[in-house]
């Protein structure tokens, strides 16, 4: 934790141990608002206003409120029915960070995960040929034992039992198959027979429009603008009516219904289908994404005090649950949101601004005929710039030790040269486990390590490659 505790912004920073006069904390009572918000969410006791946390839920809405129209789209590519998977997003959403804002009282939002959807859709469903009620059913079983995990305590000592290595590995793999999806979408990569992947054509115009729209995203990123994706999706998608014979189905109307994808899971189909592995990385991923989100967000915020972790164990029950709940709505893993940080930064520190986001997500259940007219060439610039900012986590890996960065390097490169995030995790193990076993240094491999290493080897032994 810093030397100071972060404090709203046009706040002075307070240093540890501090204690504010009387009159202080009256002032601040006051600005905060008595009654039923202050009950629920001790907004004195934390140093914010009712202002502050709206403002705070707005700037997080703003900056994630593209999974409205990604999702849909990635998940479509399954054969998922966009309207259902539209409504099951906006609802997971607003359900998930609704329970993190007023059971863990923590400024963290919830949504479908980013990667997980992509290799729900591009590699279980279209690689692998299970259907996506199967594959619905392998996420339901992932959430499962990710709850279990988490009740029993069992998940703090996988994570920890987990190399540094391998963990940075698996963030920076998912972006590099984030980025190759967003390409192929946007059509500026495609198959060769001489060389796997070419240059696509250039002169069409939804590789014209991606390419405008990620330049708008980033520009947009580095002036701070918020909702920066947002708007890059939506300018590209306005755009594409003019150029690219896009159509128009208006903006507002009666949600659709989520009957196609509600309880489709195909439980039984998960567990005869042979597809531990897949079961595996889900479960691996959430763990590893919600557990470093909820952790990295939560000290930015000021939150992780010593001796004060309740509310934290609050917050990886309740999006452990949000995973189990979103597989039966119809959607792929959710996750707590890193663009929460964005609220943070803006001076959220209680729950309250969770319920914002939440109330802004249901509110989106009336624009469906909009995200219907996203086009895929719309969304892959936020998918690369997504997948681009995935990468800087290469910075923190111990490039002076081969064991360590050599499972790393080959967990990252096999997820998108193989088009799986399951071989590179396995890749990643597996190497990693030889390597400390040949160079005399197997006591540094935790015992989760070799099981999940054995796992992976008897998978591709006796099993198969897929």
């Amino acid at each position: 934790m810093s030397t100071f505790e972060q404090a709203p912004q046009g706040a002075e920073p307070r240093a540890p141990g501090h204690v504010e006069s009387a009159p202080a904390r009256a002032a601040v009572g006051s600005a905060s608002g008595s009654g039923l918000l202050e009950r629920v969410f001790k907004l004195a006791e934390h140093n914010t206003t009712v202002r502050i946390e709206l403002v705070a839920g707005l700037t997080t809405f703003l900056t994630m409120a593209y999974i409205i129209f990604v999702n849909p789209s990635i998940l479509g590519d399954a054969g998922m029915p966009k309207g259902a998977v539209f409504v099951a997003t906006c609802i997971i959403a607003a359900l998930g960070t609704l329970i993190m804002g007023l059971y863990a009282n923590y400024p963290i939002a919830m949504a479908p995960g980013m990667g997980l959807n992509a290799y729900f859709s591009y590699v279980v469903v279209l690689g692998m040929g299970y259907t996506w009620q199967v594959a619905l059913g392998a996420v339901f079983i992932s959430g499962c034992l990710f709850l279990v995990v988490t009740v029993t305590g069992l998940r703090k000592l996988i994570i920890d039992g987990i190399p540094h290595s391998l963990r940075t590995a698996i963030t920076v793999g998912i972006g590099m198959f984030l980025a190759l999806v967003a390409l192929k979408s946007a059509g500026v990569v495609a198959a060769s027979p001489a060389t796997f992947v070419t240059l696509g054509d250039l002169h069409t115009p939804p590789v014209i429009l991606a390419t405008l729209g990620f330049f708008i995203i980033v520009v947009l990123d580095r002036l701070k603008v918020r909702g920066a994706i947002l708007i890059g999706i939506l300018a590209v998608t306005v755009l594409s009516f003019f150029v690219a014979d896009n159509k128009f189905h208006g903006v507002f109307a009666a949600p659709p219904s989520v009957a196609p994808t509600f309880l489709q899971l195909d439980i039984m189909g998960a567990l005869k289908g042979g597809i531990l592995n897949v079961v595996l990385v889900f479960f691996l991923v959430e763990m590893f994404d919600a557990t470093g989100t909820l952790m990295g967000v939560a000290k930015r915020a000021g939150l992780l005090v010593p001796g004060k972790m309740e509310r934290m164990n609050k917050a990886l029950l309740a999006d452990s649950g949000a995973i189990f709940a979103g597989s039966l709505l119809g959607t792929s893993s959710t996750t707590a949101y890193v663009e929460s940080a964005a609220g943070v930064q803006a001076g959220g520190r209680t729950g309250l601004t969770a319920v914002v986001v939440a109330l802004l997500f249901l509110a989106c259940l009336m624009i469906s005929p909009l995200a219907g007219s996203v086009p895929a060439y719309a969304t892959a610039p936020a998918l690369f710039f997504v997948g681009c900012l995935m990468l800087r986590d290469l910075v923190e890996l111990d490039w002076d030790d081969t064991t360590e960065v050599i499972p790393a390097a080959l967990t990252a490169l096999a997820m998108p040269f193989t088009y799986s995030i399951a071989t590179g995790l396995a890749f990643g193990f597996i190497s990693y486990a030889v390597l400390k076993l040949f160079t005399g240094r197997a006591r540094e491999v935790h015992v989760s390590v070799w099981i999940i290493a054995a796992v992976f080897l008897f998978k591709f032994a006796y099993v198969g490659a897929h």
